[in-house]
């Protein structure tokens, strides 16, 4: 083999690479954020979710990418376990299609892919278009590479030592092992198939010393999926070892019948003059029976993962944003719906403990107690931490490029993070001035105290408003917040006044008079901060 075939050979494996990861970052930019709703609605059960895994893998040809993004979902919480494993199954019966297209011989038309796609581009001022042409070019530039790894390989027919060491293949421990290998390293087992394809073309590889290899391929893509999870949560490693069990399985039952049935002389006798057909096609029958054999079986491979690998305290412990997110450098397919759900499930736990804190923060008041002192500084010093590490990971991730939909929703829960901060804020000077009507021996007379208790009714009811409406924000929802907050200031005003009559008749302590008073400005500030979140949310999901 000359040199200038094996830089040829390097060349199209990179053209190969490239254009997997070119279809996986346009089908991420067109339909990236959508990918969560897209599979919560079609992985309602097992076999949609093969349904599933089976086209999105047929898109972007990459197994690797589909569970890689599975792992990240299980990972956020997008996505459960058991809803995974049809999406597994599914990748791996839609890895064959490339394959599958390469036996139809479609070299001659693959550059007229590669230039539709980039015309749009590079042409088109719409977005849409854009994405689809890394498809459509990705698509184009696959066949291109493949088609210039087919040709470097022909010298190796004259290589004694590469056909001694292929020979050997056709022991099955050693042709797995070598498939595992090979795989592990390029990280994709359709850039595997396709090679081994290009060797059977060439007339090096036959299916019967190639068979086994062919296993060993869907073994060693799963190094990347595993690789992806290091650091992720025991679900999202149990995906990986689902994909994992899987393929092992799936690689034994065929030991087995390859041993008992002529299975690799059916594939010969049915394409005898195209060999590249004979691995597709028996690629595509070996997955597609691991799949019908282990499919009644999805719910009693999750129990066996979870058994493998049990849960332990520290998976317990709410892992941070940042974390939840760790994984995601790999592969872009899935990443943004990923960032931004866990970016709105960071926002809705700092949410909930701002309201626990204006609810303690009232109470109080009203029962002139510091026992709620401990839980309401813990509570900020949260939402403190919170608001520091969101505020950092947004300010990481908002300078990376994405669709401009995605830009403005970070943009958005930019804004947001800072007004449940400030509601915390608020809520926390109420433990400054009970603390100080303590040390000071002062009260708020009846009539102040029942204001108090309106106030926290009216406040508690605006912020109850989101508690259905965050996660699919709604202009009723907009409205109602709008309508409390307007109260509080009518309250605020009203009750304003009232204390400034009460301290003519000097029936109130000057003191408490301007506590009070501060009171009321932190409470109406709570209502400005409301209404800001809900404008925003409105703002950013008016056009969805």
């Amino acid at each position: 083999m000359e040199l200038s075939q094996i830089l040829t050979l390097f060349g199209g494996l990179a053209l190969f690479l490239y254009s997997m990861n070119m279809m996986s970052a346009g089908l991420e930019a067109a339909a990236g954020n959508k990918m969560k709703s897209i599979l919560e609605k079609l992985t309602s059960n097992t076999f949609m979710g093969v349904i599933v895994g089976t086209v999105i893998t047929a898109i972007i040809q990459s197994s690797s990418a589909t569970t890689v993004m599975l792992v990240g979902f299980v990972n956020s919480g997008l996505m459960q376990l058991s809803q995974a494993v049809g999406v597994i199954m599914g990748a791996n019966i839609g890895t064959t299609v490339t394959g599958l297209l390469i036996t139809l011989d479609i070299k001659e038309i693959a550059p007229v892919f590669a230039f539709i796609g980039v015309c749009f581009i590079v042409f088109s001022k719409k977005e849409i278009l854009n994405h689809w042409g890394k498809i459509i070019a990705g698509f184009g530039i696959l066949f291109i590479g493949m088609d210039m790894m087919s040709g470097s390989m022909s010298g190796l027919r004259d290589s004694e030592l590469f056909v001694k060491i292929i020979t050997e293949f056709s022991n099955p421990f050693i042709g797995i092992l070598a498939g595992t290998i090979f795989t592990a390293i390029i990280q994709s087992s359709s850039a595997s198939v396709g090679i081994l394809q290009a060797l059977a073309m060439s007339g090096v590889v036959t299916l019967d010393n190639g068979i086994y290899v062919l296993f060993g391929f869907t073994i060693g893509t799963c190094v990347t999926a595993v690789l992806a999870s290091l650091g992720t949560s025991v679900n999202a490693k149990r995906t990986t070892l689902i994909h994992l069990l899987f393929n092992i399985i799936g690689t034994a039952i065929f030991l087995v019948i390859c041993e008992l049935v002529p299975f690799t002389t059916w594939f010969a006798n049915l394409f005898p003059t195209n060999p590249s057909a004979q691995i597709a096609n028996a690629h595509l029958v070996y997955k597609v029976v691991t799949t019908i054999i282990l499919f009644p079986f999805a719910k009693q491979l999750v129990k066996l993962a979870t058994i493998i690998l049990p849960d332990k305290e520290t998976d317990k412990v709410r892992p941070s944003l940042a974390e939840r997110c760790s994984h995601i450098s790999t592969y872009n397919i899935g990443n943004m719906a990923i960032i931004i759900t866990s970016i709105r499930e960071e926002l809705e736990y700092m949410y909930s403990i701002a309201k626990e804190n204006v609810q303690l923060s009232f109470d109080a008041v009203l029962n002139h107690t510091m026992e709620y002192e401990t839980r309401l500084k813990e509570n900020e010093d949260k939402l403190d931490t919170l608001n520091a590490q969101v505020c950092q990971y947004l300010s990481t991730i908002i300078s990376k490029p994405m669709p401009a939909q995605d830009s403005e929703l970070i943009s958005g829960y930019f804004r947001i993070v800072g007004n449940i901060e400030r509601i915390g804020d608020h809520a926390m000077n109420f433990s400054g001035y009970v603390k100080f009507l303590t040390a000071n021996n002062l009260t708020f007379s009846e009539r102040a105290l029942g204001e108090i208790e309106k106030m926290k009714k009216i406040c508690l009811e605006a912020m109850t408003a989101f508690d259905s409406d965050m996660k699919l924000f709604n202009i009723e929802a907009l409205t109602e917040i709008a309508q409390v907050e307007q109260r509080l200031d009518d309250l605020t005003d009203q009750y304003r006044k009232a204390q400034i009559e009460r301290m003519k008749t000097t029936s109130c302590a000057p003191e408490a008079s301007v506590l009070y008073s501060e009171m009321l400005t932190d409470v109406e500030r709570i209502g400005d901060h409301m209404l800001n979140i809900a404008e925003q949310f409105a703002q950013m999901y008016s056009t969805k």
